[in-house]
Parts: structure tokens; sequence; C-alpha cells
């Protein structure tokens, strides 16, 4: 027997409440503020027991620009942030992930259809990918070369690219978002995350979290939540020049289509 079954309606309505999940939630966020999206209503049952756990109103062309022109000008800020300094805001998100690991894992086992321990694994593997970002945020090293010219030494130093792109898949519902999007944080990069229609709540519970570190260190826009099930938004965020480099998880065809675009 499957451990998800070990989920009880009542836990469900706990962890809903510990994670700002409310019956309609919306389906947009620029990390800061959570647009009044007016896209079709996605209802989310669950795999488990075949209830439905919440709705979420998708976003919209409108809400996606919204999203994208405040990752844009979040990027101006955090980009000259020293590195360290934005390794240390990752680390509170991985104290804040630390706080919530079991409830998140319970409503990654519910909604996506997990056993319990899978979904334990995902948030840790959140927790992980934060401690290696910490690191890295101090080791983003160049080289220094000898150059012909008298007076005169060669450096090598990075640049981040710009707001990137996060397009994740329903069987992990958060982990692939975090692999992706703390390594561009501590980079520089903002990010705006796609997630599957097909798991929506965990990733406004994420989105929940993110939005209380940011708040706290007077940030936003670093990370941004954008819901929709439109392939044709989702090829408008693919397509948007703005967006210098996207990370995708799911199909082979898509990938590859991705990929050449």
């Amino acid at each position: 027997m499957s451990t998800t079954a070990s989920i009880t309606t009542s836990e469900i309505s706990s962890v809903l409440k510990d994670l700002g999940i409310k019956d309609i939630n919306n389906g947009a966020s620029t990390g800061a503020n959570w647009i009044n999206t007016k896209g079709a209503t996605l209802e989310s049952y669950s795999p488990v027991d075949g209830q439905l756990i919440a709705k979420v109103n998708l976003a919209t062309e409108e809400d996606y620009d919204a999203v994208m022109k405040k990752a844009e000008e979040a990027f101006k800020v955090w980009r000259l942030i020293p590195a360290p300094k934005r390794g240390e805001m990752v680390r509170q998100m991985g104290e804040e992930f630390r706080r919530h690991k079991e409830n998140l894992g319970k409503l990654v086992s519910y909604e996506m259809g997990k056993s319990l321990q899978e979904g334990m694994g995902e948030v840790q593997e959140i927790i992980d990918i934060c401690d290696f970002a910490v690191g890295l945020s101090r080791q983003l090293y160049g080289l220094t070369m000898h150059s012909e010219r008298p007076n005169h030494r060669m450096y090598e130093q990075w640049h981040p690219l710009g707001p990137v792109g996060v397009v994740t898949a329903f069987n992990f519902p958060v982990a692939v978002w975090a692999w992706n999007a703390f390594l561009a944080a501590i980079a520089g990069d903002t990010v705006i995350w796609k997630p599957s229609p097909k798991a929506p709540l965990c990733a406004v519970a994420v989105q929940q979290i993110c939005n209380r570190v940011m708040e706290q260190q007077g940030l936003s826009g670093i990370f941004s939540l954008m819901i929709t099930d439109r392939t044709d938004l989702a090829e408008t965020m693919v397509q948007d020049a703005r967006l210098p480099l996207i990370s995708f998880t799911g199909s082979v065809p898509v990938g590859r289509h991705v990929a050449a675009t």
C-alpha cells in the first residue's frame, strides 16, 4: 500500500493552511505580490483519493508581461549585489524550506501522487541545492593571465545573463525548479518559473515560501511564478527575446523545439 494513503483529509487541511494555499489561488506572482490573475480556473485533484484540493486562476498574456517586466527590473538590482550576499538570501531560503519540509513534502505526495518518502525527498533536494549554491556563491572564480603588454594583466569576469525561464514537469514538481533557480540566483540572474499545470499547488506553496524570504530582505522579482495550461502562452515565453536562457524539463520533442529556438 502506498504511504500516501496515510495522509488524511484533515491533515491536508492543516498542511494547506501552513503553506498558504487557499481554496482559490492566483496563478502568478512577481515575488512580492500575487497578481490577480483572470485566466481559466484550474482545479487540482489528488490522485491519492480523487478529492479536490484547491483551485488556481491561471495566468494570461497580460499577467506574464507583468511578471516579465518585474523580473527585468529586479535583475538590474540583483546583478549588482555581491555574490556572497546573494548566497545569504539563498541560505535563508534553505532555512525556510527546512521549517516547512514536512508539510511541503506531504503536499507533493498528495497532489502529484508520489510516496510520502519521495515527497519528503524532493524537498530535501531543495534544501541540499540551497546549501550547494551558498558555497558556490563564494567560488565564482576566474583565471588571471599574464599579458604581453607591459603593466597589464588579463582576467576572466563572469556576468549574469538576465531573467531566465524555468519550465518544469509534473513528476518532479519542486526539486527541478530548485536545481535551476538557486544556481541562477547566486549567479545574479532572476528566475521566472512555469510549472506543470498538473501540480500547480506545489508551485504556489514554493512561491509563498520564496516571497516571505524576499520580503524580509526588501527584495522582489528574484523568483517569480506563472502558472498556465496554455501552450501558446508557454510558446510566448520560449520565444521571448527578453529571456536569454530557458531551462526545460519535459518530453523529448518539446525539448528539441525549445533548444532549437
